[in-house]
């Protein structure tokens, strides 16, 4: 039987699995000529075609560089860091001055390493879990893949939960928690799927809506701020314990914040200026919403009517009553609130979907979409249960992710400026999927688990508290910072002895 004639879709379907898959030392380059038109006219359109190859400098040619802020201030400008700000005073038990004061010096501090490792982004053109391969090389970089991966993921359940308890919030006995959650991720997958322009786009504009609200919202209920339960000066323990999960809340951007800077252009702007507009953008929009969920928390119990509805649909009930003074203009603007959420979700669950294409070497031809429609599938059902168990989900989560991604944030800032000398250059493309050219990781694998000799006895979470920890609080983020950072230059020194290269 003579050879079938190949069809125009399966010329397409062989073209389109070649150029996802990576060849060793394969960079992203355009190739329009290759493309069917209807799918030029996608890319055409804003939607991104590339997932982890390297982006060239000829291809690095954006010059609004005050995307690198705005992406992360609409990121955190919305309701979420509200009830991470609510537990300094509702659950650990702090007053709204000192609550404030942990906020103020942890989030200055965290935001650091996350601002700085942004910058390799635009230097680089590698995303950053790529760039991270040039520590834990090829193989081992797996395992900080996927608990950053689980990491962004959660950081959805908590932005789609508070979604969907003030969407809830608007007709309590007719609508659920959980279909807020379910339309709160429908909406924000839609802008995810489109990929860098479209993430950059929306955060861009939609801060001016999201700030609206909250500023409406303060101004309707905020009189009932003033009314502070009496709490004792905070002890050590207290402050190093909230202050490890402000410490999880930022210092956990260093897994993904140069995804967003590594199509600017790096030879029109300072790395101080790209350092500067990341770090603003993290720490603006986050200490003064942490600082008025702190507010909150200290108000509730003396305020009948948030406490009933923070018992009905968490900070959604809240932000509810504040609101009920403006009545159906309120409910309008409690929707607005709800959909804040939206750029945090559509920003995480794009690192999320480039995080899994690097899992093996077979899903860099799965197209992006689909991991991101995965995320969603598995992201809903969790989300669901975990609001059942709102505080005490949030407390582990934030704290706990503290702890690696303080490991993982010492071992690339320590590779950047002790070893390549703050050189860009010697993160080379050609050699981001060659195994045997990388590093062994054995150095960055095994710093992170010498730190955890103290990290576990530092800890304090809610299912466990080691024996410093009681003394002293939880003080597992510093220690994981500081032990894998001085680990980390021993062992690498003698890797790089060892191999006779980076």
């Amino acid at each position: 039987m003579p050879n079938a004639k190949p069809t125009k879709n399966s010329s397409f379907i062989r073209t389109w699995i070649t150029r996802l898959t990576a060849r060793d030392g394969e960079v992203y380059e355009l190739r329009p000529e290759d493309n069917p038109r209807w799918y030029q006219k996608l890319l055409d359109a804003g939607v991104e075609e590339n997932g982890i190859k390297p982006v060239p400098l000829e291809y690095r040619t954006n010059t609004h560089y005050s995307n690198l802020f705005t992406v992360f201030f609409t990121c955190l400008l919305n309701l979420l860091p509200i009830p991470t700000g609510l537990l300094a005073t509702l659950s650990f038990g702090m007053s709204l001055r000192d609550a404030s004061l942990v906020i103020l010096f942890f989030a200055m501090l965290t935001c650091i390493p996350p601002a700085f490792m942004g910058i390799a982004g635009a230097k680089t053109g590698l995303r950053q879990l790529v760039q991270a391969r040039y520590s834990f090389g090829k193989y081992l970089v797996t395992i900080p893949l996927l608990l950053n991966a689980a990491t962004v993921t959660g950081f959805c359940l908590l932005s789609a939960i508070v979604g969907g308890q003030t969407l809830a919030a608007l007709n309590p006995e007719n609508v659920s928690v959980t279909v807020g959650i379910v339309v709160t991720c429908l909406v924000s997958f839609a802008v995810s799927l489109l990929g860098f322009r479209a993430v950059h786009m929306y955060e861009r504009w939609s801060w001016i809506p999201n700030l609206i609200s909250l500023v409406i919202a303060v101004g309707c209920g905020g009189h009932h701020l003033r009314n502070q339960v009496d709490a004792p000066p905070a002890t050590a323990p207290q402050v190093l314990s909230y202050g490890c999960l402000i410490a999880g809340y930022f210092i956990t951007f260093g897994g993904t914040s140069s995804d967003y800077s590594i199509y600017h252009d790096p030879r029109k702007v300072t790395k101080t200026k790209m350092f500067l507009l990341i770090y603003s953008g993290l720490l603006l929009p986050s200490v003064p919403l942490l600082i008025l969920g702190a507010a909150i928390g200290g108000a509730l119990p003396n305020t009948p009517s948030w406490s009933a509805a923070y018992a009905l649909t968490g900070i959604g009930g809240v932000m509810r009553a504040m609101l009920s003074p403006a009545g159906g203009f309120g409910d309008f603007v409690l929707v607005l609130l709800a959909l804040s959420v939206i750029g945090n979700i559509a920003m995480s669950t794009y690192s999320v979907s480039l995080n899994l294409q690097m899992l093996l070497p077979a899903f860099t031809r799965v197209p992006r979409p689909v991991f991101i429609l995965a995320t969603l599938a598995v992201m809903v059902p969790v989300a669901v249960q975990a609001a059942r168990e709102w505080e005490e989900s949030l407390i582990n989560f934030l704290g706990l992710i503290g702890y690696w991604a303080g490991c993982f944030c010492a071992v690339v800032v320590v590779e950047t400026v002790a070893f390549r000398r703050m050189d860009y250059a010697t993160y080379e493309h050609a050699i981001w999927n060659v195994g045997r050219e990388l590093p062994p990781g054995v150095a960055a694998l095994g710093a992170c688990l010498c730190s955890m000799a103290l990290v576990v006895p530092g800890m304090a979470a809610p299912w466990y508290t080691g024996p410093i920890a009681r003394r002293t609080g939880d003080v597992g983020f510093e220690m994981a910072f500081a032990v894998t950072a001085v680990c980390y230059l021993g062992l690498r020194w003698v890797e790089v002895r060892v191999r006779g290269r980076l």
